[in-house]
């Protein structure tokens, strides 16, 4: 896995992404000698097929939403004693 410093990246940015795209091998862009980012590519050279990092999209369509997501899950009446609470508070 080919490693440059950002400064050579900055320069010749569209140069090394479609070599990435063309080759298929990572590049690690370094800042103060410190690893910050890897640039991969979306396509597979080889097959032409498209894969995704395995943290990318992994779970869509895993998921149900049941029920109203935005109505709270207690009714008003079961806050009442909090609101009973601060009010005695106030009072002290």
């Amino acid at each position: 896995m080919r490693t440059i410093p950002a400064g050579e990246f900055k320069a010749k940015c569209l140069a090394i992404m479609d070599e990435v795209q063309a080759g298929g091998e990572p590049v690690i862009i370094t800042k103060r000698g410190k690893p910050v980012v890897r640039i991969t590519s979306l396509e597979n050279p080889a097959t032409g097929s498209s894969e995704r990092d395995s943290i990318f999209g992994f779970m869509k369509g895993g998921g149900t939403v049941v029920g109203d997501i935005v109505a709270p899950i207690l009714p008003d009446s079961s806050w009442s004693h909090l609101q009973d609470e601060d009010e005695s508070r106030a009072t002290k």
